[in-house]
């Protein structure tokens, strides 16, 4: 722009004036400048200095001298060039703050990821290198051996390419909660009020069996989540019972009256973790950071309420026992009663026992609807009515201060209100499958629909409870951020608690955890693992994402550029069509098709494009698109009335989803024992993406089995689920053209990774034969067989070493996964694979079950359980291999030993191997162990039985000849 012509050159030379700010023309630049920042004529002379030049320092502090024009300082300009009166201070737009993203993504480190993805091309040349070799140079003295270790390592070659490329692109996310207030919660033109903007979220916490999962555990998660630091109006906590038991009803009736307490003992004092169990047996100091006074007579008096409501939730069993005989007892009586009246009126018919089922009775002197403790018609566990239970009413949308009735603590300046809590058991009969948990959840979706329709769905284990009161708002952050509207879900990363401090069966899965869904965040995003799992309602209804013409999957998201968009020519199978929503405003949902695809509850077909509207991010930016307008969700919820209640039980019961599509395109997918892998496939499959939300202090803590039987069960469940998913259409091999290609090797890993154990196992048992033959898998150790086994062993470690770097886990862990995934490899995934193929191919279904229990002595140490040890049949593979290994390097030390002509090269080489496995199994051999050396005797008799059988099958295959036997005797 040329210069203001009201500034002289010489003017316009002196002045430091530098403009950061906007202008709305530069006319309006010119004529304001030209009457604040030119000195007059009379004050110019004035301020020459002794050689007579302008002295620019008085200029700039005794006059009204300026520094420009911008949002460090604006001028006080009290005349216009008009003469008009003038506004003072700043622009109303440069009062405003700039726009700020919720999330950032943080990439790895160039030093390190640079490195990493070097070593994996070189690692993948060498090993391609080394096969071809391995391939050239048969042995042919052993050709048997050869070829099986050829076959088992082109699997692992293969089986470690699918696990190590999607690595190629871990990224780190971070959010900004000081931004989400801000945008959500901060008074605005739009929001004069500051009441929360935020969107709602339904929490359900599923269990089933209140014997495996204690009522206690499951009501401390629900304390937790009560107790969160999000908009109590905006929540709504589902408890899922599957088994219908009256214990689990009565001990949530509990909970939500001990929560009067502890939640805004929980606000009023920033208690962390709000789960009182684990905050009252915190080993730190609970009074530091505390300030208020009252602090210590609150804590001892609520730790006072929890001891009493922990003696009350104990004693519900025999509670509910004593009541249901009593008034059993008493209608006992009055039939018989009854009876003799009517004897004594009729005279003719003779008395009989009176026979009356034994009923589970509620505390207002009514049958329980579900299941009763002796099983009856219409009340067992596969046979009950649905019942739904609003135990806490919606809020009010205002904040409630003041003190709860006859509560001994002082509440006047705290929030009382509490979120509303859903008791629900969906109605079961005899002939319908239920399909389990996801057949549960889905109930959840449809009732929750009608009663709160919160758009986003956060789902959590029994025994998973909040461990950080911000993690609701950490991941409504990514939610809420520019692009957020095509995110399906958020997953929380599994922390535990209660494992012993050497992770002996790697019960943490930080490798997993920290490393494989880091990874995978960077492509398409993390896998579904369950639990602790925030998802967007509108993707579990089985719709595109937004906008979903516009973005092309593309190979990896990061280290590669994106390929061509998808042609419409590669059409998707019907079980993997979406329901399709419009991209734009204009663009309306088909609602006379849905009722085939949801159902014929209008309450919930209408609920479908509320939930999609409401969780879209704010519309405060132009590149914000399919945004909602600021102010939008701070009307208050719907009241909860007796026909909407109606509703939600006539969607929960068993008919309901005959002949629509939940289970398979919409909510939970059925047909799996891991669900949730399937389910979050189905969403990435229609170009969905998630993301991975590691927040600074664990979002979630649950428990996991540190015994060594129920570690390898609960192995066996994932994998059998795995090959379930490889052998069904759920196979990642037909994806959709919607899915990254890194991405679909990720999940076609997930399908395949079981069927290593089959190759694992044999490669555990050459060493061996190498003992036992003398023979190895190559003709000599020569240099170059050493130098590529060399060069594969140490790219191995520096990329573990680097992937511990970027993972920020420990080497110990590292070591544990891989020990366990030997372990796992030769026991549980091999007894999938046998599941699997017995299901596909004869329709056979086996399970391996607990045959015997042996249990430590000290029932007060922390870990007892680590030491139990429960013989099952996944133990007799690993054990087998064990023994196997050990006969095999004492045959090898003795017939290298006395031989005439010592072969110390193959004997090292299969010692060597040999003790590479023995190193693997040491856990399993500590777990058979027990405590104090306490082995159970089908340990020593398998060792036993294993021993003489391969000293015989030694001697029959291999007999000595009569020289070593005359050599042998002197």
């Amino acid at each position: 722009p040329r210069a203001p012509s009201a500034w002289s050159r010489d003017a316009t030379a002196r002045s430091c004036a530098m403009a950061v700010g906007r202008t709305s023309s530069p006319v309006s630049v010119t004529s304001k400048s030209a009457s604040t920042a030119s000195p007059t004529p009379s004050r110019q002379g004035t301020m020459n200095n002794q050689s007579g030049e302008f002295d620019h320092n008085r200029w700039l502090f005794e006059t009204k001298g300026t520094y420009g024009y911008g949002n460090a300082i604006w001028p006080d300009d009290n005349v216009d060039d008009d003469g008009r009166n003038g506004v003072p201070g700043h622009p109303k737009e440069l009062m405003s703050k700039p726009w700020r993203p919720l999330t950032r993504k943080l990439q790895i480190p160039a030093a390190v990821i640079s490195p990493y993805r070097l070593l994996v091309l070189i690692r993948l040349v060498a090993l391609a290198f080394f096969l071809m070799w391995r391939i050239k140079h048969q042995n042919d003295d052993a050709i048997w051996l050869w070829g099986m270790s050829i076959v088992c390592e082109l699997w692992f070659a293969l089986s470690w390419v699918l696990d190590q490329l999607p690595k190629l692109c871990p990224i780190n996310r971070a959010t900004d909660l000081s931004v989400l207030k801000e945008k959500f919660e901060t008074p605005t033109p739009s929001n004069p009020t500051g009441k929360s903007d935020l969107p709602g979220i339904d929490i359900f916490v599923s269990t089933a069996d209140p014997e495996k999962e204690p009522v206690l555990v499951t009501a401390n998660t629900i304390l937790s989540i009560l107790a969160v630091d999000y908009p109590v109006d905006k929540l709504a906590c589902y408890v899922s019972d599957d088994g219908g038991a009256l214990l689990t009803f009565e001990a949530m009736a509990e909970a939500a009256s001990f929560a009067n307490f502890w939640v805004p003992f929980c606000r009023k004092h920033d208690i962390e973790p709000r789960n009182p169990d684990s905050y009252f047996n915190l080993k730190r100091d609970p009074f530091k950071n505390k300030v208020k006074a009252d602090f210590v007579k609150d804590r001892r008096r609520i730790k006072r309420e929890y001891d009493e409501f922990k003696v009350r939730v104990n004693g519900l069993p025999d509670s509910i026992r004593r009541r249901s005989d009593a008034y059993h007892a008493r209608e006992e009586i009055q039939a018989m009663n009854l009876q003799r009246e009517k004897i004594k009126a009729g005279g003719d018919e003779q008395f009989e026992p009176v026979k009356i089922p034994k009923a589970t009775w509620m505390a207002d002197s009514t049958h329980w609807p579900g299941t009763w403790i002796h099983s009856s018609q219409d009340h067992a566990r596969g046979d009950h009515a649905g019942i739904i239970q609003v135990m806490l009413k919606p809020p009010s949308d205002m904040p409630m201060y003041g003190n709860i009735e006859k509560s001994p603590l002082d509440f006047s300046e705290v929030d009382t209100r509490l979120p509303m809590l859903v008791y629900m058991s969906r109605e079961k009969r005899p002939g319908y499958d239920h399909n389990k948990k996801a057949g549960a959840m889905n109930a959840l979706v449809r009732a929750s629909a009608i009663m709160s329709n919160g758009p986003f769905i956060l789902n959590l284990d029994c025994d998973h409870y909040v461990y950080n009161s911000k993690a609701f708002r950490e991941g409504m952050c990514f939610m809420m951020d520019r692009g957020g509207d095509r995110l399906c879900y958020v997953q929380f990363p599994q922390r535990f608690e209660g494992i012993d401090p050497s992770d002996r069966y790697a019960n943490h899965n930080t490798v997993f955890f920290d490393i494989n869904m880091r990874a995978l965040d960077g492509l398409q995003g993390p896998v579904y693992v369950g639990t602790g799992c925030l998802f967007r309602r509108i993707a579990l209804y089985g719709f595109d994402p937004p906008r979903s013409k516009d973005h092309s999957p593309g190979f990896c998201g990061c280290c590669l550029p994106r390929g061509r968009k998808a042609s419409a020519s590669n059409a998707n199978p019907e079980e993997t069509m979406a329901l399709r929503m419009g991209d734009f405003d204009g663009d309306s949902m088909n609602l006379a098709t849905f009722p085939k695809k949801f159902g014929n509850s209008s309450f919930l077909i209408d609920s479908i494009p509320v939930a999609e509207f409401q969780g879209r991010p704010l519309a405060d930016h132009p590149s914000v698109k399919n945004g909602r307008p600021p102010g939008a969700l701070t009307i208050p919820r719907e009241i909860l009335d007796a026909s909407i209640v109606a509703e939600a039980i006539s969607v929960v019961s068993c008919w309901y989803e005959e002949k629509t599509e939940w289970g398979t395109r919409v909510g939970w997918i059925y047909g799996s024992v891991t669900e949730d892998v399937v389910t979050g496939y189905r969403m990435h499959n229609r170009g969905w993406k998630s993301v991975y939300c590691v927040t600074q202090r664990d979002a979630f803590r649950g428990t996991a089995p540190i015994n060594l039987t129920d570690r390898l069960h609960q192995v066996l469940r994932w994998a059998t689920g795995s090959v379930e998913i490889f052998f069904s259409r759920n196979n990642a091999l037909f994806a959709s053209s919607k899915m990254k290609v890194l991405q679909r090797i990720a999940y076609l890993n997930v399908g395949i990774y079981p069927f290593t154990s089959i190759f694992l196992i044999v490669y555990c048992f050459l060493p061996a034969l190498s003992l036992f033959s003398g023979q190895f898998i190559v003709q000599t150790l020569n240099v170059t067989f050493l130098t590529y086994l060399l060069i594969i062993t140490v790219t191995l470690c520096l990329l573990a070493m680097l992937e511990i770097k970027w993972s920020g886990i420990a080497l110990e862990e590292w070591w544990r996964n891989e020990q366990f995934w030997l372990i796992g490899g030769t026991s549980a995934h091999l007894a999938a694979v046998m599941q699997g193929l017995l299901k596909v191919v004869a329709g056979i279904e086996i399970s391996f079950t607990l045959t015997s229990k042996q249990v430590g002595d000290d029932i007060d140490d922390e870990f007892a359980e680590l030491y139990e040890v429960k013989w099952t049949s996944l133990m007799i593979p690993p054990l087998t291999i064990i023994m196997v290994n050990l006969v095999a390097i004492a045959v090898g030390f003795s017939r290298t030993i006395y031989s005439t002509i010592p072969q110390w090269s193959k004997l090292l080489g299969g010692v060597f191997f040999s003790f590479w496995v023995l190193a693997h199994l040491y856990p399993f051999a500590k777990g058979l162990m027990g405590r104090r050396g306490r082995t159970p005797t089908i340990v020593y008799v398998w060792a036993g039985l294993v021993s003489i059988t391969i000293s015989l099958l030694w001697i029959a295959i291999n007999p000595p000849s009569s020289a070593a036997n005359q050599q042998l005797g002197g």
